[in-house]
C-alpha cells in the first residue's frame, strides 16, 4: 500500500508540472488571437518558444508512470477513452506543427492560417484536459472486468463541459500573466486590461464548478471529511484566487503569477483529493472501479520504477531549471526567432 501511495503522489506531482508549465503555453496559444499584427503575433509565439517542448516532458512522463506502475487502469483509459485520445494527440501535434511552419513562408495567408492552427488546437488541446478531470470525478460507466462500457455520450456531460471551460479560463489566466511578464509597451498595457477580464471569467467557472461538484458530486467530498488538514488547501486555493486581483490592483504581476500557478497546484491537489484512492472511478458501481491496489503492478515493478525516477528526476528537473534560466527576460526578436 505504501509504494503504491507513494506512485499515486508522484503522478499527482508530475500532473501538477504539466498543469503549471505547459498551462501557461496553452494559454497563450488560447489568447493568441488578440495578437493585433505580426509582430505582436511573434511575440506571444517566441514567449513559450524556447519552451513549449520541455514542458510538455511532464506529460509524456505522467503517461509513462501511469503505463509502467498501473497498468490495468491505463488499458481501461486509453481504451476506453481512444477518441478523446486521438482527438488530444492531433491537437498537440498540430499545434507543434503550427509553431514551426508559421515562420517556413512570408505570406499574410501562410500564416494565419498556422497562428489560427496554433490558437485552435491550444484551444482544443485544454478543452479535452478538463474534460477529462471531470470525468474523472464523476467516473464512467464500467463493467465487472473494469473495461469501459460507455460510449462518446458517456463522457460529455453539462458537469464536464463546465470543467473544460473552467480549465480554458484558468490556463487562459496563467498564460495572460506570463505574456506580461515577458512583454513590454504597448503589447503588455493591453495584456494588462485583458486579464482583468479573463480571471472575472474564471471566478465566475471556478465558483460554478464548486457549487455543482458540491451539489451532484457529493463524494467528491469524501475524504475531505476523512482528512480534515486537506481543507487547508481549500483555504490556500481562495487564498490564491484572492490574491491575483490584488497583485494585478497594485501591478504586482509577478506575484499574480505566483499565485496562479499555486491555484493550480491547489486544484491539482484537489482533484487528486477528490478521487482517491481511485485511478479510474467507476460511476455505475464504485466497487468496479480501478484503484491504487487493485490496478498497480507488482510490488518489484513499483520499486523498481521509483528507483529509476529518484534518478531521472533530477536530470529533468535540472534541465527544467536551466532552460528557464537561459531564456528569462523581456521577449527580444531576431532573424532566429519564430
Amino acid at each position: 500500500m505504501t509504494l503504491q501511495f507513494v506512485w499515486f503522489v508522484l503522478m499527482a506531482l508530475l500532473l501538477t508540472g504539466y498543469a503549471i508549465l505547459d498551462g501557461f503555453d496553452l494559454g497563450v496559444g488560447i489568447l493568441h488571437p488578440l495578437a493585433r499584427d505580426e509582430r505582436e503575433r511573434r511575440l506571444f509565439v517566441n514567449a513559450i518558444g524556447p519552451l513549449w517542448d520541455g514542458n510538455e516532458v511532464w506529460l509524456v512522463t505522467f503517461g509513462g508512470a501511469l503505463f509502467a506502475m498501473f497498468p490495468e487502469a491505463y488499458a481501461t483509459i486509453f481504451s476506453g477513452f481512444y477518441l478523446a485520445f486521438v482527438l488530444l494527440l492531433f491537437a498537440l501535434i498540430f499545434r507543434a506543427v503550427s509553431l514551426e511552419f508559421r515562420g517556413k513562408m512570408a505570406g499574410d495567408r501562410w500564416r494565419r492560417l498556422w497562428d489560427w492552427g496554433f490558437s485552435g488546437s491550444s484551444l482544443l488541446a485544454t478543452v479535452i484536459f478538463g474534460v477529462a478531470v471531470g470525468n474523472g470525478i464523476v467516473g464512467v460507466p464500467l463493467d465487472d472486468r473494469g473495461v469501459f462500457v460507455g460510449s462518446v455520450l458517456d463522457l460529455v456531460g453539462p458537469y464536464q463541459g463546465l470543467v473544460g471551460a473552467l480549465t480554458v479560463a484558468l490556463f487562459a489566466l496563467h498564460g495572460a500573466l506570463f505574456l506580461y511578464l515577458k512583454t513590454e509597451g504597448t503589447v503588455q498595457e493591453r495584456l494588462g486590461r485583458a486579464v482583468w477580464h479573463v480571471w472575472g471569467a474564471f471566478l465566475v467557472l471556478y465558483l460554478l464548478v464548486t457549487i455543482s461538484t458540491l451539489l451532484f458530486v457529493p463524494s467528491a467530498a469524501t475524504n475531505f471529511r476523512h482528512y480534515p488538514w486537506a481543507g487547508l488547501v481549500v483555504v490556500a486555493n481562495v487564498l490564491a484566487i484572492a490574491y491575483i486581483p490584488r497583485s494585478l490592483f497594485l501591478q504586482r504581476y509577478g506575484r499574480a503569477f505566483l499565485a496562479s500557478t499555486l491555484t493550480i497546484a491547489c486544484m491539482v491537489f484537489l482533484f487528486a483529493m477528490a478521487v482517491y484512492p481511485n485511478i479510474l472511478l467507476a460511476r455505475n458501481d464504485p466497487s468496479l472501479s480501478w484503484t491504487i491496489m487493485n490496478a498497480a503492478s507488482s510490488r518489484t515493478t513499483l520499486t523498481i520504477g521509483l528507483i529509476i525516477a529518484g534518478i531521472g528526476m533530477p536530470f529533468v528537473l535540472t534541465y527544467t531549471g536551466i532552460v528557464y534560466w537561459t531564456f528569462r527576460g523581456k521577449v527580444r526578436l531576431d532573424e532566429h526567432s519564430y
